[in-house]
């Protein structure tokens, strides 16, 4: 039987899940967000790339991202959250922070596919996170606010990365950005686990089934009981 206290300390833990999917996808659009914040005062000289090779580089991310959502989605419902979240941003940190080796646009595009392969697990295991902590009742509210980590996110990026860039170069952006994404990490190990259902869901927000209720009005005298 789960004692009242252990129902509480597991019920406040999941607003401390819910801040780590927050973070995870504040970093993830600040990493994508980072190659058009420095490509016209930087890239652009360094290159000399058109906006049709940028585009196609672009594009490559996009695929790629498609990819790593269905990817990520089978390898998360195959091997759990707490394993699918770490490779996942594992992955993109390290590609992020590959970039800062890159010198053609050739090699942009290669940076860009791995790190659209790797974001693509940040929202099929942020879903499916929110879906094993949180009751029904507040999964709507869960969900709207690790997802406004994504305009954070975006917000966030050209008043970090560019002051960055003109300190000490375009390429320490990547770096930075990886080692940000591998910081988490060691926060999300420690600190997940895989809740019980009973013990996640405060008392006040749990629903009798029909069963318990038939047998409440059985007490109370001959009554007929439907379910559906």
């Amino acid at each position: 039987m789960t004692t009242p206290s252990r129902t509480a300390g597991v019920s406040s833990h999941r607003w401390v899940i819910l801040a780590l999917l927050f973070f995870a996808t504040t970093i993830n659009y600040i990493d994508r967000s980072i190659l058009s914040l420095i490509k016209p005062e930087y890239l652009d000289k360094e290159l000399g790339w058109t906006n049709t090779e940028y585009g196609y580089v672009n594009s490559a991310f996009q695929f790629a991202y498609a990819l790593g959502l269905l990817g990520f989605g089978w390898f998360i419902d195959r091997f759990g959250t707490k394993i699918g979240y770490t490779v996942s941003i594992v992955f993109w940190s390290v590609a992020a922070a590959g970039h800062a080796a890159v010198h053609s646009v050739f090699g942009f595009g290669v940076a860009r596919v791995f790190l659209g392969l790797g974001e693509g697990g940040n929202f099929p295991a942020a879903i499916k996170t929110v879906a094993q902590w949180f009751p029904r009742a507040e999964r709507a509210f869960a969900n709207a606010l690790f997802n406004s980590g994504s305009n954070i996110g975006s917000v966030i990026a050209p008043l970090v990365v560019l002051p960055v860039a003109a300190a000490w170069g375009w390429r320490s952006t990547f770096v930075i950005a990886g080692a940000v994404g591998i910081l988490w990490v060691f926060f999300w190990i420690p600190l997940f686990r895989n809740p019980r259902r009973r013990t996640t869901i405060p008392p006040r927000t749990r629903r009798k089934s029909p069963g318990a209720a038939c047998s409440g009005l059985a007490r109370r005298g001959p009554t007929w009981c439907a379910s559906s």
